[in-house]
């Protein structure tokens, strides 16, 4: 195949980006919808739902050098479909993307790979467990025991992963509402994995050790087509607790949220909007953009108050689809660490 036209079949399903993030709010017809009480299927759910338009799996890790040095890490592999189900070779219609980053406190380092599905240059197994794309890959034996590698033009970094604890399961028991229209997605993460390894830097390899997050997600419409971007935090507190928290903004100037609370032993207790909010404190411009890397989380049913600040405040993902990602540190009424996700800043 003509690898322009490769290309283009690859960023197809992005390009109304500006419009709602790769279609996520335009109209889903002849995709399955997510359903209210799910009933989940392990290890199958670990896998790919190709009756479904958009999907990933979203790996992000706070991590610490001998020295304290603090970094942080991403790995995500989307799949998105330009139409409902699967076909064998060429004739598949799942595009599969996926996204690396190292950042530091003076660097952010990100790279990209594209693949089109059906001819094994990248897909997920869900058991072993294995998602990859070209000699990018999560895998292991089970969703508790991972090994992660990615490589780039000016990183690399091979790391193992353990839970510590439960899958957690967001929204209505897995089903996460998005919109006051009732957009969902079905939605669970494993927020309790211990991870080690090595980052390669420009500079040399570094050894560090931290804790990881990895979020499972799927839908087929799950903004609504008047929600312009949203911010996203994954909060582990020293206390062992954790919160996951997100603002999807609306073009009338209000926003719409919804929130975990995941205690140390796995039990939630989810949220409705309004609950959970977050308002900006500190801008930056990154990449010619105002960009809010402060925030004041709040989260009163919890007495949670705190100053969500980003380790370094250019952890811009200049990619074909390009956001805010990036590590952050967490004071106040509770202390820990995370990771924010900004989109729709232009």
């Amino acid at each position: 195949m003509n690898v322009k036209l490769l290309i283009f079949l690859c960023l197809w399903p992005f390009a109304s980006l500006a419009q709602g993030f790769s279609g996520l709010g335009t109209d889903a017809t002849g995709f399955a919808t997510p359903q209210s009480e799910p009933v989940f299927d392990f290890p199958a759910d670990h896998g790919a739902h190709p009756d479904y338009r958009i999907e990933w799996w979203y790996l992000t890790a706070n991590l610490q050098g001998p020295d304290g040095t603090p970094y942080g890490l991403q790995w995500t592999l989307f799949r998105s479909a330009l139409a409902p189900g699967e076909a064998p070779g060429w004739q598949s219609p799942q595009v599969w993307f996926a996204h690396a980053a190292v950042t530091t406190p003076d660097m952010h380092l990100a790279t990209e790979r594209f693949a089109r599905g059906g001819i094994g240059q990248a897909g997920v197994e869900p058991e072993p467990f294995r998602a990859w794309i070209d000699d990018w890959y999560l895998r292991g034996p089970d969703f508790d025991e991972l090994t992660l590698r990615a490589t780039g033009p000016t990183f690399a970094y091979d790391m193992a992963l353990t839970a510590q604890g439960p899958l957690v399961f967001h929204g209505e028991g897995g089903f996460s509402v998005k919109s006051a229209e009732g957009q969902a997605s079905y939605y669970y993460s494993q927020p309790f994995y211990k991870i080690s390894g090595t980052l390669t830097l420009p500079e040399g390899d570094v050894d560090v050790t931290g804790n990881a997050w990895l979020d499972r997600e799927w839908s087929s419409q799950p903004l609504s087509d008047n929600q312009s971007g949203w911010d996203w935090f994954s909060l582990s507190f020293d206390s062992g607790a954790k919160l996951m928290g997100f603002l999807l903004r609306q073009t009338d100037g209000t926003t719409f949220s919804s929130s975990t609370w995941i205690a140390p032993d796995g039990a939630t207790t989810a949220y409705p909007d309004g609950a959970f909010a977050a308002m900006p404190l500190q801008q930056s411009t990154v990449a010619g953009r105002a960009v809010p890397t402060g925030w004041q989380v709040t989260l009163p049913d919890r007495d949670l108050d705190v100053t969500v600040s980003a380790l370094n405040p250019s952890a811009w993902m200049d990619l074909s689809i390009p956001y805010w990602e990036g590590p952050v540190s967490v004071m106040g009424s509770h202390r820990g660490t995370g990771y924010l996700e900004m989109t729709g800043y232009e």
